[in-house]
């Protein structure tokens, strides 16, 4: 049952991000990188800050020989310029993602991970289910930070429906993974 959970998220991320880089393109340049207010100032911040975390945790959990790029020394780094570039690294990365979640069997979530902070030097020890679900909540959450600037800059009309429920009838309806 857990299996089923994460490879659900594992393929929701996929379908999410799609639609996220969809919206952020439509953006001009200048409303792409202006500081919104957001943890990560810009849509542009907040999807590389995506793409950093996802290395991150990505390295934790399966090893640093999973992830599709340089592991990044700090939260805030920008990893591409060019929009182009990071969506097909996001592109990579995602299918990584799914490949190792999806790869996965219902005993390896009883299994724990050890790892360091980006952000300080301590040891940290944690099931790898709870991880796998940060990981998955963090980049709902961030995803809805950008998608707030997407609205902010282009309308209502122009942030996507990223919903699970709207992803799920979608997988129901042969239209997504």
């Amino acid at each position: 049952m857990i299996k089923a959970h994460f490879d659900e998220f594992a393929g929701y991320n996929i379908w999410a991000n799609a639609r996220l880089y969809d919206a952020a393109a439509r953006l001009s340049d200048a409303n792409y990188r202006r500081d919104g207010g957001a943890f990560f100032k810009s849509v542009h911040g907040t999807l590389n800050h995506l793409l950093v975390t996802d290395r991150v945790w990505f390295s934790r959990c399966a090893g640093m020989d999973a992830i599709q790029g340089p592991l990044p020394v700090t939260l805030d780094a920008i990893l591409h310029e060019d929009l182009a570039e990071l969506r097909a690294a996001r592109e990579r990365e995602d299918a990584a993602i799914l490949r190792y979640v999806r790869g996965l069997d219902e005993s390896a979530y009883g299994g724990l991970i050890s790892y360091r902070r980006v952000s300080t030097p301590e040891a940290q020890t944690q099931p790898l289910v709870q991880a796998l679900a940060h990981w998955f909540n963090h980049q709902t959450h961030h995803r809805g930070q950008a998608h707030a600037l997407i609205t902010r800059w282009g309308g209502v009309a122009a942030g996507p429906e990223l919903d699970l429920l709207y992803y799920q009838r979608q997988v129901k309806a042969g239209k997504a993974v």
